[in-house]
Formats: C-alpha cells, sequence, structure tokens
C-alpha cells in the first residue's frame, strides 16, 4: 500500500461517533482511512451536521484519493435516532469492532480507531461488556493490555504530551487493592515501558508511578499497598533497567517538578489519574490500548447523547487518535 489504512469504526450509532467521523472528509491524513458504519445513517448524520460530506464505498483494491469519505458498509440492525439508544443495534456496533480487529490482524487495515460506544446498551442487550480495552484483549487472545490516555496540554493543547497509564481499569474502587498484586503490577509496567519503546519510539521511558493510597501510605498509616507491593515491584524493575520513579502521593504527582522529563505516569485506578488528564487535555486526548498484537487508538469521551445530530459536537479528539494511529503503525 502506498499509505496506511486506517479503520475508524463509528461506535454507537445514536451518539455523536457517526457525525465525527463523517467530519474527517476533506482533512488530509499520512493516510487513507476506512470509516466502519452504515453508510446511510453517516450521510444522514452528516446532513444533519450541516457537514458537506461525499461518501464513497471502501475497495480494498483501490488507493484512489479523491477526497470522499470512504466507507465499509456494515448496516444497522434497526433504523437509529439521535440520542435514542437501541439494543436492538448493540451486536451492531460489535461488528464494527470486530470487523476492524480483524482487518487489522490481518494486515488489511494498519491500525483502527475508534468512536465512543456506550457500554450500557451492550450489556442491556444480553452481552456482558466492560470496554474497548477488555473487548479487544479478550478476542485478540491478549493476556494483559493496559489502558492508556494521552493529549497535550497547554491553553491550546500544543504543550507537551501528558501520557497517563492505569494498573486497574473499569473495576469497583472496593476491588481495586486486591487486584494490584506484584505479577499484575510487574507486567503493566512491562507492556507500558516495551509499547513506549516501540510504539513511540521512546529509548529509555522515564515513568512515574503514584502510589494507592492518600499520602503513598503514609509509612503504613494509611495502607501498606505500596510498602507490600508497589515498591518492591518498582525496585525489581529498576534492577532489570527500567528507569521508574515513585510510589509518589497522587495528590502531588502531576506536578513539573515530576512530570517534566517523564515520558508516562502510572496511576492505580481509573479516576486516580484520568480527571487529571481530561482536564488538561479534554476535546484533544485519546485513549490508547498498549500490550495488543494491533495498534488501537480512540477518543477520551462518551457518546454524548444529548449533542448527537446536532453538529455541535468536536471532533478534535477523534482527529488526534487518527494522528496518533497513523504515528504508532509507522514504527
Amino acid at each position: 500500500m502506498n499509505r496506511p489504512r486506517i479503520a475508524v469504526t463509528s461506535g454507537e450509532p445514536a451518539g455523536v461517533g457517526p457525525e465525527l467521523c463523517a467530519a474527517l472528509s476533506g482533512r488530509r491524513f499520512a493516510a487513507r482511512l476506512v470509516v466502519l458504519g452504515d453508510a446511510g445513517l453517516i450521510a444522514e448524520r452528516a446532513r444533519a451536521a450541516g457537514l458537506q460530506v461525499r461518501l464513497r464505498a471502501y475497495d480494498p483494491a483501490s488507493d484512489a484519493d479523491d477526497g470522499a469519505l470512504e466507507v465499509l458498509h456494515l448496516p444497522l440492525a434497526v433504523p437509529s435516532v439521535a440520542g435514542r439508544l437501541d439494543v436492538a443495534n448493540a451486536r451492531y456496533v460489535l461488528s464494527l469492532l470486530d470487523r476492524a480487529r480483524d482487518g487489522c490482524v490481518s494486515g488489511e487495515f494498519a491500525a483502527m480507531v475508534t468512536a465512543p460506544l456506550h457500554k450500557g446498551v451492550i450489556n442491556d442487550a444480553g452481552v456482558p461488556f466492560s470496554g474497548h480495552t477488555e473487548y479487544l484483549a479478550d478476542s485478540t487472545g491478549t493476556p494483559r493490555v493496559v489502558m492508556m490516555l494521552a493529549g497535550r496540554t497547554g491553553a491550546n493543547a500544543d504543550g507537551p504530551w501528558l501520557r497517563v497509564a492505569l494498573a486497574t481499569t473499569h473495576l469497583p474502587l472496593t476491588a481495586v487493592p486486591a487486584a494490584i498484586t506484584r505479577e499484575s503490577l510487574t507486567q503493566t509496567l512491562r507492556i507500558l515501558d516495551a509499547d513506549l519503546r516501540t510504539r513511540f519510539g521512546i529509548a529509555r521511558p522515564h515513568i512515574v508511578v503514584a502510589g494507592l493510597n492518600p499520602h503513598a501510605g503514609e509509612g503504613g498509616h494509611m495502607g501498606r499497598e505500596e510498602i507490600d507491593v508497589i515498591a518492591p515491584v518498582l525496585d525489581a524493575l529498576r534492577a532489570e533497567g527500567l528507569d521508574l520513579e515513585g510510589p509518589l502521593p497522587a495528590d502531588t504527582l502531576f506536578v513539573p517538578r515530576h512530570l517534566d522529563g517523564a515520558d508516562a505516569v502510572l496511576a492505580m485506578f481509573h479516576d486516580q489519574g484520568l480527571p487529571v488528564l481530561k482536564y488538561a487535555t479534554f476535546g484533544h486526548g485519546i485513549n490508547i490500548t498498549l500490550g495488543l498484537p494491533i495498534v488501537r487508538t480512540s477518543v477520551d469521551h462518551g457518546t454524548a447523547l444529548d449533542l448527537a445530530g446536532s453538529g455541535r459536537a468536536d471532533p478534535g479528539s477523534l482527529i488526534e487518535a487518527v494522528d496518533a494511529a497513523i504515528a504508532m503503525s509507522r514504527h
């Protein structure tokens, strides 16, 4: 292929995903984008959002670049209404992921980018589903993956990159301490270090690691996870050559003294690190799954049902996710 092909799944049909994908039309990327979804839905949402978009059916044998948005048509189960979830389309959403994943595994696509889906409606349809990250790990036979969000910081989102990876993902808070074991934390840090090297071209990543408890346990007075689990793992991995700092109190970790020169932060749970990242980068942050045999990036926001069909949804995060997928696929 002259240009890498990037699969972009359009996500929950009642959400903003279809119109965000339509907004990719006319933009210049160093790749060939192929949007996966119902072609009629994407055209309809483009019109509703006031977007002038020309669609073209995806042809794997062609590398034409005529400015049209290529769509790999996968039909809805039932018509979709903007802002109104329908369990009948839950398996349609999963079919988009399956087709993109299969195309990446076969080499048809160099990477996949995912627009937001709605976990609740998939579960309501009788399919146990905790998120893109876990679904792609299970369906590619990957024993462990790492969820990382990233984005440029600064007033105009043009500052340095902030990357925040998670030791645990979509778990109830009460389940987090038991999920952080020496084995799991070791695997997570090895994946994070390896993918920063291979996917991002960072020769020796500097990773800052948060503690689990307030004040990183206050010497054991506020919890012993830092003493019994986190610190021993960091010491063992430092002996292997990883460049690790911590465990540090999460409330004082996200300051220039620690972030300057850091390539990534590892937070212990979802709402420990991601609120900071989304505050600093929202609208341009992205989600990246590390450890997969394929490249997968995503937006850092949800389906925004209240904005669907209005034309007010910001495509900035999706654009950043596409750019990141292209860059990662070239490493």
